[in-house]
């Protein structure tokens, strides 16, 4: 597991996959390490397998049919010894093999043939460049092998630097070009990521038009669309659909940059507007944001072209554009549930959304419990009780830019985070916050993981009410309280007590007793997935504000709800659906969570 977590320092989106009887905090376990291997591979996973090279193959042959979609799957020994890729070479394990081996000061053992020989993987170019015609790799370098030489048209200085066989009048051609070129089995074409396409449109654009624009624009031109390196606008629209969509259409990051910037380029734009000055502050959008992006030395390749709504213009750069690195992304803000406590009941989604930001905010407990998934982040904790001081930062980050998440235990929709975020932005006049885009990434409730460790409480209709009348009064709480128990419900009670607050769980019983009987069933969750977890079963006459916290979830059964006795064991406790002569089997009836 040392090593394992050393190489996600390297790879940070990397899950980390435990065998369940040696390893105890993976983010993912398993008990059958052939089936879990070969569930992987055929999902097109990349697999680093810390283990024995045998154990890979062994697992794996079964699953190899196809070697151009198989995904990378490496071997490191348990030492950190040896790096090993097995399968998907050009695929992106020789790339992972020198990462990793570099990490732990180690030659990677890479054996196809071409990486050895020319100290080059041309099927595998580095960032920024692009094969455009892969499908001829394989007799371009046969015909290498076999003694020919190669001539190099155009600038591409990792091949200058290679072991390749150069020759003036070679007999096989690599072409690095950014103009639309097929090639052949004895021309392979790369494209650099050089070409900047800058953007405008009117508010609310048909993305259609933008994206026909733009296409049309590069296909007249005749330029590759493999050489676009990204779109770039001006700042108030990077909340603009039009041009999120054309980026996504493309496959390509977009960034935005202020009026002030794009002011700077006015001296070189084609076609510079007093009208678009008076607007946003700039003489020119779509030629200003290519110059920008493309840097001081590029050149107006296509000047402003027009649509009834919308602008676009492309402008080259000298070398390729890495486009992370340059304006400002629109602004991500994620709102994660992050389960009740253990990484086992955290989602793959919420890993996700915290694998992918930047900045993490949070109350200071609960980032602990996912500290494993913090390396390398900025983290802002905050205290108890400063949640709209968690929100403002995290909103502040992303109207500035960032990839933040703002976690929540549980659910961030339930009693959580999510409903003040929306509050903050519906009340607040913020050009920058209107700006993010905001996603919510749903959580394991409370409510759930208590119910789960029962049996099934939540079988049949169920309610949820919070008890602090910290922003509720009392007795919009207790009508709500009154009417749960007049409807039957189920009744998961948040908030039960606190410090200075203790009586409120003393009414809700009283209330709730009027209405169903004494030994209804009570589950009590606290801590769960937590050290101290806690979860006991009790009568409704039983209840009392000292058996419960602030970290306890209350499950009250309705009058339906049944109590299964096990000898030496908690009971099981479940709602069953339906009341008693009601038929289950009504073909109107829906199974599962699955109505809405």
């Amino acid at each position: 597991m040392d090593l394992a977590r050393r190489i996600t320092r390297v790879l940070p989106d990397a899950e980390l996959h435990g065998l369940s009887a040696r390893v105890s905090d993976a983010d993912v376990s398993f008990e059958n390490v052939v089936d879990h291997l070969g569930n992987l591979y055929e999902a097109g996973r990349p697999v680093i397998g810390i283990c024995a090279a045998g154990i890979l193959i062994r697992a794996l042959s079964p699953h190899l049919r196809d070697k151009h979609s198989e995904p990378p799957v490496l071997a490191v020994s348990e030492g950190g010894d040896a790096v090993v890729p097995l399968l998907g070479g050009h695929a992106g394990a020789n790339d992972l093999a020198e990462r990793i081996g570099q990490l732990l000061g180690v030659p990677p053992a890479i054996t196809t043939a071409g990486d050895t020989k020319f100290g080059v993987a041309l099927n595998s170019p580095p960032c920024g460049w692009r094969l455009t015609n892969p499908q001829h790799y394989k007799p371009f370098v046969s015909a290498l092998l076999s003694g020919k030489t190669v001539r190099l048209v155009g600038e591409a200085p990792w091949l200058r630097e290679s072991k390749l066989p150069l020759a003036l009048d070679g007999e096989l051609i690599i072409r690095s070009t950014y103009e639309a070129t097929s090639g052949s089995e004895h021309e392979l074409v790369y494209h650099s990521a050089c070409l900047a396409v800058g953007v405008g449109c009117e508010r609310g654009a048909d993305p259609d038009e933008l994206i026909s624009l733009v296409r049309d624009t590069v296909s007249t031109n005749g330029l590759a669309t493999a050489s676009l390196a990204g779109v770039f606008s001006i700042g108030i629209k990077s909340d603009e659909p039009a041009v999120h969509r054309l980026a996504d259409e493309l496959n390509l990051p977009v960034r935005f940059f202020d009026s002030a910037v794009l002011e700077t380029q006015t001296p070189r734009l084609a076609n510079p507007s007093e009208l678009v000055y008076r607007e946003v502050g700039c003489h020119g959008v779509a030629e200003a944001a290519a110059l920008a992006a493309a840097g001081s030395t590029s050149t107006l390749l296509v000047p402003k072209t027009k649509s009834e709504r919308a602008t676009c213009a492309v402008a080259r750069s000298a070398a390729a554009i890495d486009a992370t690195r340059i304006g400002t992304p629109r602004g991500m803000l994620s709102v994660v549930g992050i389960g009740p406590g253990d990484v086992g009941g955290q989602t793959l989604a919420a890993k996700s959304a915290l694998s992918n930001a930047t900045h993490i905010v949070g109350y200071a407990l609960y980032l602990e419990l996912v500290e494993s998934l913090t390396a390398g982040k900025t983290v802002h904790a905050y205290r108890l009780g400063e949640e709209a001081e968690r929100v403002t930062t995290a909103l502040d980050l992303a109207g500035a830019g960032e990839t933040v998440a703002l976690i929540c235990s549980g659910d961030p929709g339930i009693y959580a985070m999510a409903s003040l975020v929306f509050e903050q932005l519906d009340n607040a006049e913020r050009t920058d916050w209107n700006r993010v885009a905001v996603t919510v990434v749903p959580g394991v409730s409370a409510l759930q993981a208590t119910a789960a460790r029962v049996g099934a409480p939540l079988g049949h209709d169920f309610c949820a009410i919070s008890l602090s009348d910290l922003w509720t009064p009392w007795k919009v709480i207790e009508r709500r309280l009154r009417a749960a128990a007049e409807g039957d419900f189920v009744v998961a009670l948040y908030n039960p007590v606190s410090k200075r607050r203790t009586w409120q769980l003393g009414m809700a019983v009283k209330i709730l007793r009027q209405y169903r009987p004494d030994d209804t069933p009570v589950v009590l969750g606290q801590n769960l997935g937590r050290e101290g977890e806690r979860v006991v079963v009790i009568r409704l006459d039983q209840l009392r504000a000292d058996d419960v916290d602030m970290l306890t979830t209350v499950l009250i059964g309705s009058t339906e709800t049944r109590r299964v006795a096990r000898k030496h064991h908690r009971p099981w406790i479940y709602t069953p659906r339906g009341y008693a002569g009601v038929n289950d089997a009504n073909p109107d009836s829906v199974s599962g969570d699955q109505s809405g």
